[in-house]
């Protein structure tokens, strides 16, 4: 499935867009960091949580569980949040 990647995360992927598989949200994200070793990390906290300033959507609707069911057709958006003062 395609996998959008927010410009903070460009420097891993060295594109826009990638490809990853899995039965599961959190299979793809762990199949992302096959393919760009430390991706997930910066996506995913120690705790197995999606990290406070990232948002996941799934064919546009919010992630709500790292457990959702995939298939492959789906499109997968990751967005940073921005902040500054």
């Amino acid at each position: 499935m395609q996998v959008l990647i927010p410009s903070a995360l460009r420097s891993y992927t060295q594109s826009s867009h990638a490809e990853a598989d899995g039965p599961t949200l959190d299979a793809v994200l762990v199949d992302l960091d096959r393919q760009y070793p430390g991706i997930r990390f910066r996506v995913i906290d120690e705790q197995q949580r999606v990290r406070r300033h990232i948002r996941i959507f799934v064919n546009g609707v919010s992630a709500e569980a790292l457990s959702q069911a995939m298939r492959p057709t789906d499109e997968v958006v990751i967005v940073q949040a921005l902040s500054g003062g």
